[in-house]
């Protein structure tokens, strides 16, 4: 099955803030996201909310839950209490945990498990007593022991992070060097039955090399480079695009 294509809000929303204007308008560009095939809607409610704002949790949930039920809502973030009780409060299909620091422009690393594992495990335990699923941020490293320590902690995937990937956009060799990474990666999650998602400087140009290495990838979440193709093509023919470089029969 192609990977499931979710439409990351959050480049809208930072050109929403830059004026005291509603537009351009996120609820407005999620429908238009969903209307043209893609699976959900993400967002990264920072606390800072220069993005997504918390007010727009409840406004996206609402969209879904009457326009598009068999859509996905998934919220990312640092486990902080802020974060979990949002979660709580919005319950998203899914909560991908990252280890940002709030200061941080963009998510750049995955998890240290070692690290955080008795951290991690508590709130993979608080976030699936609400029947919520969860996804680690995780380096697309090929460290099998790191991804067996994310499997420890009783989250139900991974999302590999796919920015060293995307950021070869001009460099072929290490693109393939990169992309091996992942696929080892994503090959021990899922040996250990693990789903395995992806997300971070994915492009229409590299997304079908990183699906044909990984044909169970589950789910990819992008923002950025799908909001930079709306400002030539539209959002619903982007989507159409991206979901076409994931291997849909668009």
């Amino acid at each position: 099955m192609p990977a499931k294509l979710s439409v990351n809000l959050n480049a809208i929303a930072m050109l929403r803030n830059r004026r005291d204007l509603p537009w351009p308008d996120v609820r407005h560009f999620g429908r238009l996201a969903l209307l043209a095939g893609a699976h959900g809607l993400t967002v990264h409610p920072r606390p800072d909310q220069r993005h997504i704002r918390f007010s727009d949790l409840p406004v996206l949930r609402a969209l879904i839950d009457d326009e598009f039920p068999g859509a996905e809502f998934n919220m990312e973030g640092y486990p902080g209490e802020d974060f979990l009780a949002l979660c709580e409060a919005i319950e998203p299909d899914q909560v991908t945990l990252v280890p940002d620091d709030p200061a941080q422009a963009t998510s750049d690393h995955g998890w240290d498990f070692a690290a955080h594992g008795d951290l991690l495990r508590g709130v993979v335990q608080r976030l699936k007593r609400k029947g919520l699923r969860v996804s680690l941020f995780a380096d697309g490293d090929g460290e099998a022991g790191a991804v067996e320590k994310a499997k420890a902690t009783g989250a139900d995937r991974i999302e590999l992070y796919t920015g060293p990937y995307g950021g070869c956009y001009d460099a072929p060799e290490k693109a393939e060097v990169q992309l091996d990474l992942l696929g080892r990666t994503a090959d021990a999650a899922h040996a250990l039955g693990m789903g395995v998602n992806g997300g971070h400087d994915l492009t229409v140009a590299n997304l079908p090399a990183l699906a044909r290495r990984i044909p169970y990838l589950a789910e990819v979440s992008i923002g950025h480079g799908l909001t930079a193709d709306a400002l030539e093509f539209g959002m619903a023919e982007t989507v159409r695009r991206f979901r076409h470089a994931c291997g849909e029969p668009v």
